[in-house]
């Protein structure tokens, strides 16, 4: 579009979608150079705009209201105009100017550029840059790129301490310090605990397996182990959950020959298997029937404690186990095709985790 009268050569801003009508309003930039533009569109596109246009003048005059976008350089503020008429940027406008462009939006509240711009410098975040970026999105709220940049100095550290930008941080704004160091302890913790929860509901499955495998060896047999009234199969195939299954019948015959498992003290391994036979009597639901041995026994002696009174903080830790355990099963019975797999890949060291559990819930 030409220039009308006496308005300068403009800066080329506008698309196809400017409007037909004469620019009205200029733009001053730090180089004092005046670009023409729509009043309605940069109104409607930006209300401090808005409110500058429509400020009251001192005195009247011929020529047109003008606005000024100082601090930063012209052409990124003719990229900027543009914006506002298009609703389109450039990817090479981006690549030099959208340090630019973000401040701008941001003073002048235009969110949609705020958010196209917040993403561009995501996508182009490196260890040398990421300090000034994260000082740039603390400025300019946004907090997107903030994010960003704090996570990719958490994954980086050690590079990220040889940046100028690092130094130049611990000297002019321990507050920015502080807060990296924070977040970066933080995010640590909040790992650790991620971690700690996953290995907990790791050995909680594992626990909810050693119940089905006794179950199954007390009422079907498995290998060399069975029932006390039946005798275990010859051509039986191999188990499904043949380490969970070998590490229980190697308890399970240690605990029938054992002389120390009277009176629950003296035999590690006896002990264990006392706390195995009182989890699966906790989470058993039809006693009565079941063939698992003692399991009546402790379902009378928790009635006997429940009726007296006692139980205690030891209590309380072993109906939390129980629950535990109980939502395990749950949750492995709900994604069964899925868990089999993982399963069978850790039966290596699953007797090993259970002994390990069982050790800590003494």
């Amino acid at each position: 579009m030409s220039p009308t009268n006496n308005w300068p050569s403009p800066i080329p801003v506008y698309s196809d979608q400017i409007p037909a009508d004469p620019p009205d309003v200029q733009v001053v930039t730090s180089g004092g150079q005046r670009i023409p533009a729509h009043r309605s569109v940069l109104a409607s596109a930006s209300p401090v705009l808005e409110s500058m246009i429509n400020r009251p003048r001192n005195h009247r005059s011929s020529s047109p209201p003008t606005v000024r976008i100082l601090g930063v350089p012209c052409k990124a503020v003719a990229v900027f105009l543009r914006f506002l008429s298009a609703a389109k940027c450039r990817e090479e406008d981006l690549d030099k100017y959208g340090i630019h462009l973000l401040v701008l939006s941001h003073a002048f509240l235009v969110t949609q550029l705020k958010q196209i711009c917040s993403k561009a410098l995501t996508e182009r975040l490196t260890i040398d840059n990421v300090i000034d970026m994260l000082q740039l999105a603390r400025l300019c709220d946004a907090p997107s790129l903030h994010l960003r940049c704090m996570k990719l100095i958490f994954n980086n550290v050690k590079s990220v301490e040889k940046t100028e930008g690092w130094k130049f941080v611990q000297d002019h704004d321990p507050f920015l310090e502080l807060q990296v160091l924070q977040f970066i302890n933080e995010l640590q913790l909040r790992k650790k605990r991620r971690r700690r929860h996953i290995h907990e509901q790791s050995l909680y499955s594992q626990l909810s397996e050693a119940m089905e495998c006794l179950e199954h060896i007390c009422a079907e047999g498995c290998t060399s182990v069975g029932p006390c009234d039946v005798e275990p199969t010859k051509d039986r195939g191999p188990c499904g959950k043949f380490a969970t299954c070998e590490g229980l019948q190697l308890l399970i015959r240690h605990f029938a020959t054992c002389r120390k498992r009277v009176g629950g003290g003296g035999c590690s391994r006896c002990n264990r298997m006392w706390q195995l036979f009182r989890l699966h009597s906790s989470i058993c639901d039809q006693p009565v029937f079941c063939r698992v041995p003692l399991c009546r026994q402790f379902k009378m002696k928790a009635q006997e404690e429940k009726k007296g009174g006692g139980g205690g903080g030891d209590d309380e830790r072993w109906k939390l186990l129980v629950r535990k355990v109980v939502s395990a099963r749950a949750m492995s019975s709900l994604s069964l095709p899925k868990r089999k797999k993982e399963l069978e890949e850790d039966h290596e060291s699953t007797r090993d985790d259970i002994s390990i559990i069982l050790e800590l819930e003494a």
